[in-house]
């Protein structure tokens, strides 16, 4: 039982330390930033497809949060 509840606390104390998988991107050579939600405001001037991507790749590709969602 202890180890249940142990997994049980485990568990949700880690889905607040890394809540977010994917996130969203213009698919344009020039995107500097990556976006927690698809209608983020800071994806108005994307003039390419916005495509959802993980997080790592996001961050791989040197890109940060857009200041919107800080």
């Amino acid at each position: 039982m202890k180890k249940l509840v142990f997994i049980l606390i485990f568990s949700v104390l880690n889905s607040f330390v890394n809540p977010v998988d994917y996130v969203y991107i213009c698919d344009s050579k020039g995107a500097k930033k990556y976006h927690l939600i698809q209608t983020c405001r800071g994806l108005n001037a994307c003039k390419h497809e916005i495509i959802k991507v993980t997080l790592k790749e996001a961050k791989a590709k040197g890109l940060d949060l857009c200041g919107w969602e800080d």
